[in-house]
């Protein structure tokens, strides 16, 4: 069993869970999943199965898509509900929806993070949950990322009785982004503490709520033999990148890792990566060479054979 398959993971479980069960349900063990979600979060979870494994790296670097909720009012540790209470700052009246618009706006594009102390950011060969578990604070490194859009999805509602805001958003954002320490950094650009309060990931590696199955409904495909109707080509996670129909004569020098000239390859445009297809299925990724100008070497074969 060789694919891609978009789980709905539920809350209250983790990532590695999923695979955990997902390797009785399927029956094999290489299973890998293509970028973790928190336990406090549900939505879509990439599984790449048998040969699949190979394009794990390129969909945890795919941007995702995230609906959410952020109140204004309280912090915690974690930057989301699941922590305790550290700083409150009640929120009595309304803000205008255009002043929260614009500060939202200025998040999109390259913005710095500095990721929650409940994260697995390392730090001195730590991660800094490890750190926080143990009630110590640690200095932490600042982050690049992407943010292509950041909007506000409803009306925010004034919880008077808790001094609370809360509205609903949607970002698409690159990979290694923290939509929790997004909440805070806006919350204090509004002037208030805040948290995000939920979040769903709806989109990831191109796959889309439609396209999911729960973990219950991967056992029954399995069960009556449909589950590969289900599963995704490995293409869909490097449909990103530049795309080299080979001949014949082309996929016999690159069946052997042969490295190839921009001219041969028909290269126009200089990219990380170009995928290298033959008879409409990726064979390779080819990168530039390191010391050589000009000339792309292999990356990563992802299928040996012709008939895979």
């Amino acid at each position: 069993m060789d694919g891609i398959l978009a789980l709905w993971k539920p809350r209250g479980v983790t990532s590695h869970d999923c695979v955990f069960k997902l390797r009785k349900i399927l029956k094999t063990k290489k299973i890998g999943h293509g970028g973790t979600l928190d336990p406090d979060v549900d939505g879509i979870l990439p599984i790449c199965i048998g040969k699949g494994t190979k394009v794990i790296e390129y969909m945890v670097d795919s941007g995702k898509v995230y609906e959410g909720e952020i109140t204004l009012g309280f912090s915690t540790t974690t930057e989301d509900k699941s922590g305790e209470v550290v700083n409150k700052t009640p929120v009595s009246q309304m803000i205008a929806t255009e002043k929260i618009d614009t500060e939202m706006q200025k998040f999109v594009g390259t913005i710095t993070q500095i990721p929650p102390m409940y994260s697995a950011v390392k730090v001195n060969g730590k991660r800094l949950y490890e750190y926080a578990r143990a009630g110590m604070e640690v200095d932490r490194p600042i982050r690049k990322a992407e943010i292509y859009s950041f909007e506000r999805l409803n009306e925010p509602v004034l919880n008077n009785e808790n001094q609370t805001l809360a509205w609903k958003f949607r970002v698409h954002c690159g990979k290694g982004t923290y939509v929790r320490t997004l909440a805070v950094d806006l919350g204090e650009k509004l002037g208030f503490s805040a948290h995000m309060s939920d979040l769903t990931r709806i989109q990831a590696a191109g796959l889309r709520q439609t396209d999911a199955l729960s973990l219950s409904e991967v056992e029954e495909k399995m069960n009556n033999n449909t589950i590969a109707e289900f599963l995704q080509p490995i293409e869909v996670a490097i449909k990103e990148f530049p795309r080299i129909d080979l001949t014949e004569e082309l996929y016999s020098k690159v069946k052997n890792g042969m490295p190839l000239s921009k001219e041969t390859l028909n290269i126009i445009e200089t990219a990380d990566l170009v995928a290298l297809f033959y008879r409409e299925k990726v064979v390779s990724l080819y990168q530039p060479h390191p010391s050589k100008e000009g000339i792309y070497k292999p990356s990563k074969v992802l299928r040996n054979q012709e008939d895979d």
